[in-house]
């Protein structure tokens, strides 16, 4: 019998759980351990064994690292359905931290390279993902070299609306209008993700509200106001 909070679990036909049927998830279930973390908890440390793996079940966390000189660089988020760790990897190379509250499935690394070992279609998923993000990230590489400040904010809002709204608000061709999401991060983190300054982060973004293409109802809050033209801007070079 499937355990209850798999059959509850809102992320459970998007994780890496998809790849299993419900008779394989109820065996490896008695492994897994919920946990929540408040926002600026640390999941992971940079230079860490890589103890844990989890799956992300609900809210935003950051992928990061400090510079020499003591700042902190931002090189990616992660989201709900999204998946955290490496197996068989030495240490970590980054930071994982939370953005907001978030709840996340972890096993033990042991127990999930074992869970690997036993099911090839867990395995083959997990790699086609990792695959799809290293081949993402070369992508965004591109963008940020030769996107327009105007077309690096209009990109990550778009992306940021199509990982953030829920499902039932989005149709077949992307997020609706009137789409409404809260962002995880700071004006300062969009703009240490971006390559930019804080006051072009604000900038950008007070121009697509008065484009009619955004609203900005207050404090971190978003509207897709015109989805169309949000992706045709972030397309400008």
């Amino acid at each position: 019998m499937l355990a209850q909070r798999c059959s509850d679990c809102g992320v459970r036909h998007r994780s890496l759980c998809s790849s299993l049927t419900d008779e394989e998830l109820a065996e490896i279930m008695p492994l897994a351990q919920h946990r929540q973390l408040a926002r600026g908890d640390a999941l992971l440390h940079e230079g860490d064994a890589p103890l844990v793996c989890a799956n992300v079940q609900a809210g935003v966390l950051k992928i990061a690292s400090v510079t020499r000189n003591g700042a902190e660089a931002i090189v990616g988020l992660l989201y709900p359905g999204d998946f955290i760790g490496h197996p068989f990897a030495g240490s970590h190379a980054f930071d994982v931290v939370a953005l907001t509250q978030v709840d996340l499935c972890v096993f033990p690394r042991p127990a999930f390279e074992q869970m690997l070992g036993d099911h090839r279609r867990m395995e083959q998923m997990l790699l086609s993902r990792t695959l799809g993000e290293l081949d993402r990230a070369r992508g965004w590489l591109v963008q940020m070299a030769r996107a327009t400040a105007a077309a690096k904010v209009a990109g990550f809002l778009g992306d940021m609306a199509q990982r953030m709204v829920p499902s039932d608000c989005q149709r077949s061709q992307g997020v609706g209008i009137g789409a409404r999401f809260e962002l995880p991060l700071s004006r300062g983190e969009i703009a240490d993700l971006l390559g930019l300054t804080i006051e072009t982060v604000s900038r950008q973004m007070t121009r697509l509200r008065a484009a009619g293409i955004i609203g900005l109802p207050g404090g971190r809050g978003i509207i897709i106001a015109n989805p169309a033209a949000l992706s045709a801007a972030a397309q400008d070079s």
